[in-house]
Order: structure tokens, then sequence, then C-alpha cells
């Protein structure tokens, strides 16, 4: 039994890749997909990370976050370069939720830029780094 509802990554897939288009994102353009996988055991995570690369996707270092309730995981993404197309991401889906069942972590599915008229360029983000997104006013 799956740890992970596919219908419900397939209701994301639909929704985000709806609301990227009606954004303005170019779906005819290739848009780097990172797919999001943790857990607490980074051998155990080491084991997905082979499984996503030997899939076709480009895996990053495994990073260490602490959570807020002192709980240590370990985190990678999987990356590809993809059109919105809805087929194709619930494919991916289907690839990686098995990757994550088998290895029993999670997957966090997936996040992307703008790409577009208007966008930023990759190398803009980067310079901009230093950018406060905290909307918080300290004003105390």
């Amino acid at each position: 039994m799956s740890q992970h509802d596919a219908n419900e990554w397939y209701e994301f897939n639909k929704e985000t890749i709806e609301a990227l288009i009606e954004d303005g994102s170019d779906a005819e353009l290739p848009h780097t997909i990172e797919h999001h996988f943790a857990c607490s055991d980074f051998d155990v995570l080491e084991k997905a990370a082979v499984d996503a690369f030997k899939a076709g996707f480009e895996v990053t270092d495994a990073e260490e976050l602490i959570l807020d309730d002192g709980e240590t995981v370990f985190c990678f993404d999987a990356i590809v370069e993809k059109k919105l197309d809805v087929a194709v991401f619930n494919a991916d889906s289907d690839k990686l939720i098995a990757i994550a069942d088998k290895h029993k972590v999670d997957y966090d599915g997936w996040g992307t830029y703008f790409i577009g008229e208007g966008a930023l360029e990759r190398d803009e983000i980067e310079e901009d780094s230093n950018y406060d997104y905290d909307d918080d006013d300290d004003e105390d």
C-alpha cells in the first residue's frame, strides 16, 4: 500500500500547471522542475536518490535540516527539465512515488520557477539572493 496518494498528486499537478499558465508562464518552454524528497535516515534517502538518478533525474546533494520540533531530516531534489504537460507530470509522479514507497521516504511534491515575459532570469535570482522575503514588520 502506498503512503502517497497518486490521485492527490495528479490533482496537484493539474492545479499547479493551470495556475502557472494562467499567471503567464510559457507552457511551451522547458521549466526546471524540482521534486522534493525527505527522510530522517540519510542512508535510506541516499538509496532513493540513486533510484531517482537511474530514472533520469538530476539529483542534488542531500541537505540536513533541523525541524522546529528538533527532529533532523535529510532532503534532496530530483531535477528535470519539462514543458508544462499534465500527462508528463503525472507519469513522473508515478515514477517518483514508486521510488518513495520502495524506500519508505517522503515525496513532498515539486516546484518550479515562472518562465515567460516578465520573469526574472535565473542569474538575476541568484544575484538577488540577498533579497529579504520576510514581510513581517519588526517595529516593536
